[in-house]
């Protein structure tokens, strides 16, 4: 070295721009050679100069990776891989505080000791190296660089209180892999660096931390080895490492060095622990934060002149020892143990002939153990590529390409991933020795493909397992304040900047679930502040909505198409319920109130629309007294009343009140006070959701399908179901309000004291088999009598005619409820089909039945419903009872004799006491004050006057019984005396 040479050491803590100062002082000289720590370095710094100088004059050389063009002049290489014979005008190395290292230290000592620049040598680390390097290089000034920020201890911090831009240390790769994992799930992702990376996966993975995708960095130590980074915080997540013998604490230089990275240039920044790493000692913090450390007193040494006489004098030289008190020489290392164990392979000793066959076998045992499988395995290895260059003199092409082809797989995950990785750098490392393989350009662009590949699928995976792309996305434009996009397609699905966050159902965000609950909190805020303006737009689009694009459940709830937009709850009265709307919070109290509003709106006019008649009553101020009242009644009860519940009421309406409530379509039945129009479905539906609600019903009893005249009687049904439904129970089903006084009036005529059976328009009413409407008559307060009878049977007759042809006639059956017949006849078997209701001719009420009664509708007319009548249920023909047998089922018949017929004879129970009270659970056939007991009376004795009514003979009764009237009498027109008559009349009156 010229004796003008200047050898400078600039120390300092971090942050102080050391690395880049060396690459000014190389830059300003013709040739440089510069040595980094780190192969991710290294392509850091060899990207600065060329984008500086140009591709053409730098070269970039490390253990996989050797770019170097013709005309190169500065050289960019890991420390183990520069070049020190080429007399390069400057030489720097970088991180000279690595000397004490005890794997990789002799590699930096032997640099300290030897290698010089023609004209400037720099040596880049920790102050802790002043004395070391003055005790080593006497020569040696000293530059002394501050940082340019200050470094802060901030203590402990949970990872989900973590700030922004911070980068969290671990030292395994499993503890990186797990706090990667847990800043997904509660701060949207990470980036992952690590030592073993790809420069290729690095950069890609450092570019997502830099570009702001993501807001924290998982690293391993390898950050602290000069790469620069945005970094505001470091996060120690354990003081502890395994340093390839032990575990062991981190020393208090090591901690400041990783620490270090917190900062750039003049931001300031802070360090500290998390996890379960226990805060930091104040001597501790107080050695970072004012760079103080006990200074470096051994370097690591191996010796460097080495003997290749032979394998065993070739370990001997390396084993030596130094009496420099400077010095110590480094435990066995890694290319050392492989070398012992080769040379004591017999065979292979055998081998080794000359000096030229034992510095081969020092370059191969010089290749790292990159796989890390076992040592035996790696020695295994090495001996084979020996074998070929002794024997061949290269690596054979056919077998390189099987060992890279094998490796040539992007698929699996992350671990497959860098175990693939790890194994391509080992064919890496032998295609850059110069004269291992036969086209070295061939070989040394297929394993960079391969390692590309790689390294593009583990990014792929990193980020696919530890970011949350969405959130990181969504997170980045919240912190850049820029006005976030969402879109919703006709699906409800929505798309933030472009990436699917959920669904928008009605005015509720409803999140995707494929998130963790920590994910979803911070994707939620990003998404409903870029979904307040379409809450506005669907508003207003809601608000302008037809009512027919609304609509109501039997649960109360409120739609709106198929999403649920508020539900029902009970109001004031009735008929005047409230809503309440369902909308996120965030949509804003305007969107709530207007979603609100039109809601009230929709149910308001569908309550009007369906009760129409019911209201128009409560607002006709033309009704008084009694009447008004009842109308108020008849209001609260949504326009169906048990008779029962009212009956007093009833008899207190003189004939002009009710002629009144009349009028708005009230009828006054046997059972039931309704109006008809609010028997069918819609009204019906509406109706039990009304009284569900002011009953405040947990869940909602639904209303019968539409069309059926009777149904099974209600199971666990809240009191009053039946009625608000429409229905009526008696026995096991259930019969519609309306058919059942259709039905009662069918049942006036008959004789309940003497007996009667079922006519077929009864049994075609009801839609019922013979023993299904037995049940029901039972249900109605009357006694059942079942019989078995000899079938009558038509008698054919031949009678001639004019023209001498003799024509078959039939003699018309008897029908049923003919005064004539002796015996009433049904044939079950013959019956109409269950469920439907046939036309009968509309006869007008007998004279003597109250007014009341008489305005019931008859059989004629068509059963109330919006839809067609549904059959009920059938008693298929095999399935009879024994004590059932229809008519023609008996295979036997000519042989058994006359077929047999069942038969009910109905009558009313007879208790006379207690006819008032069947009649209010359904039966009495007669109206009010007119059910007919045993003896044809109603509520007074047989043939009777009741208190307060008056006596009514019914001709057209066979049995001979009596009706009564219980409404008040009709009161008597004044007479005019005017009126030419009026004395005649008056004449007559005092006769009488």
């Amino acid at each position: 070295m010229p004796p003008n040479g200047t050898i400078t050491a600039v120390l300092g803590p971090t942050n102080t721009g050391k690395t880049h100062y060396a690459i000014e002082r190389m830059l300003a000289h013709r040739t440089g050679v510069i040595g980094l720590p780190l192969r991710l370095l290294a392509r850091e710094v060899y990207d600065r100069i060329v984008a500086i100088r140009g591709p053409s004059v730098v070269a970039l050389v490390t253990g996989e990776e050797r770019i170097v063009p013709d005309r190169a002049a500065y050289w960019v290489c890991t420390v183990e891989a520069m070049p020190t014979d080429i007399g390069a005008d400057f030489l720097a190395v970088d991180e000279i505080q690595l000397c004490a290292d005890p794997e990789r230290g002799h590699v930096f000592t032997d640099r300290l000791l030897h290698a010089r620049g023609l004209h400037e040598t720099l040596f880049m680390g920790a102050d802790t190296m002043r004395s070391a390097i003055a005790a080593m290089e006497p020569r040696a000034q000293f530059m002394r660089r501050e940082r340019f920020s200050q470094l802060v201890y901030s203590g402990s911090k949970k990872i989900s209180r973590m700030p922004g831009r911070s980068a969290i240390v671990g030292f395994s790769v499993d503890n990186v892999y797990a706090i990667a994992e847990l800043i997904r799930r509660q701060k949207g992702g990470c980036a992952v660096v690590m030592g073993a990376l790809s420069p290729r996966t690095r950069n890609a993975q450092v570019e997502l931390y830099q570009n702001g995708d993501v807001e924290y960095l998982v690293a391993t130590d390898a950050i602290g080895m000069g790469l620069n980074l945005d970094v505001k915080h470091v996060a120690f997540s354990s003081l502890t490492k395994f340093d390839g013998r032990r575990m062991r604490n981190l020393a208090p230089n090591e901690l400041a060095q990783i620490a270090g990275r917190a900062g750039r240039y003049m931001t300031d920044g802070s360090f500290g622990v998390t996890g379960e790493a226990p805060p930091l000692d104040e001597e501790v913090v107080e050695a970072i934060t004012e760079h103080r450390f006990t200074p470096i007193r051994k370097l690591q040494w191996r010796n460097s002149g080495l003997d290749f006489g032979s394998a065993d004098r070739l370990i001997g030289s390396l084993e030596a020892n130094t009496q420099d008190e400077w010095l110590m020489r480094t435990r066995e290392s890694d290319d050392l143990a492989a070398l012992k164990t080769l040379a004591a392979d017999v065979t292979l000793s055998g081998q080794i002939r000359n000096a030229r066959d034992v510095r081969l076998l020092w370059d191969v045992c010089r290749i790292p153990d990159f796989r890390g499988i076992s040592a035996s395995e790696h020695a295994g290895l090495l001996e084979r590529i020996f074998g070929f260059l002794r024997d061949v003199g290269r690596v054979p092409d056919d077998w390189m390409a099987r060992q890279i082809k094998r490796i040539d797989r992007t698929d699996g995950e992350i671990d497959a991933l860098s175990k693939r990785l790890a194994y391509i750098r080992t064919w890496t490392y032998v295609a850059q020795r110069k004269g291992w393989v036969d086209d070295e350009r061939h070989w040394r662009g297929a394993t960079r493909a391969v390692e590309d590949r790689l390294s593009d699928a583990l990014h792929t995976a990193l980020t696919r397992r530890f970011v949350d792309r969405r959130t990181s996305v969504l997170l980045r434009r919240l912190k850049q304040k820029e006005g976030l996009v969402a879109d919703v397609n006709d699906k409800g699905e929505v798309m933030v900047e472009g990436e699917f966050v959920g669904r928008l159902e009605g005015f509720r965000f409803r999140q995707d679930k494929s998130n963790t609950p920590d994910e979803a909190k911070t994707l939620r805020q990003a998404s409903l502040q870029a979904l307040k303006p379409e809450f506005h737009l669907r508003a207003d689009r809601f608000y302008n909505a037809p009512d027919t694009e609304i609509d109501y459940t039997e649960q109360g709830g409120l739609m709106w198409g198929e999403h649920a937009v508020g539900k029902l709850v009970k109001g004031a009265e009735p008929l005047k319920p409230r809503v309440e709307a369902f909308v996120d919070e965030e949509a804003g109290s305007d969107v709530t109130e207007k979603v609100t509003r039109r809601l009230q709106h929709f149910i308001d006019r569908k309550i009007a629309t369906l009760f129409e008649p019911l209201l128009a009553m409560s607002r006709d101020e033309a009704l008084t007294g009694l009447a008004r009242g009842f109308a108020f009644q008849m209001v609260e009860a949504l326009g169906v009343l048990p008779r029962d519940a009212v009956a007093q009421d009833v008899k207190a309406l003189d004939q002009e009140a009710r002629g009144a409530l009349r009028k708005h379509g009230i009828r006054f039945g046997q059972f039931t006070i309704f109006m008809p129009l609010l028997l069918k479905p819609a009204p019906t539906r509406l109706r039990l959701v009304l009284w569900s609600l002011d009953r405040g019903l947990d869940e909602f009893p639904e209303s019968p399908p539409p069309g059926l005249v009777t149904i099974p009687s209600p199971q666990d049904a809240p009191d009053g179901y039946a009625t608000m439904a429409g229905y009526r129970a008696a026995g096991q089903r259930a019969i519609r309000i309306d058919m059942l006084e259709r039905l009662a009036d069918q049942l006036r005529p008959e004789d309940s004291r003497g007996g009667f059976e079922a006519k077929a328009d009864m049994l075609s009413i009801t839609g019922m088999t013979l023993e299904q409407f037995a049940d029901l008559m039972q249900g109605l307060g009357y006694r059942a009598e079942k019989g078995e009878r000899t079938k009558v049977k038509a008698v054919d007759q031949t009678i001639p005619t004019d023209e001498g042809v003799a024509h078959e006639d039939v003699v018309p059956p008897i029908q049923p409820g003919d005064e004539n017949a002796d015996t009433p006849v049904f044939d079950v078997a013959q019956q109409i089909e269950p469920g439907a209701v046939t036309e009968q001719p509309e006869a007008p009420a007998p004279a003597d039945v109250p007014e009341e009664v008489a305005e019931i509708p008859d059989a004629g007319e068509a059963p109330i419903s919006e839809e067609p009548a549904q059959p009920q249920d059938e008693v298929p023909v095999d399935k009879v009872s024994d004590e059932e047998t229809p008519i023609g089922t008996a295979p036997d018949a000519d042989l058994a004799g006359p077929e047999q017929e069942v038969f009910y004879t109905f009558t009313w129970r007879g208790n006379r006491n207690n006819a008032r009270g069947n009649a209010r659970r359904g039966g009495g056939a007669g109206g009010e004050g007119q059910g007919r007991g045993p003896k044809g009376g109603g509520k007074g004795k047989a043939g009777g006057k009741p208190k307060g009514g008056k006596r009514v003979p019914r001709e057209a009764n066979s049995g001979g019984g009596r009706s009564f009237e219980a409404r008040p009498p009709r009161k008597e027109k004044a007479i005019d005396p005017d009126n030419p008559f009026a004395a005649a009349l008056m004449g007559l009156k005092d006769k009488k």
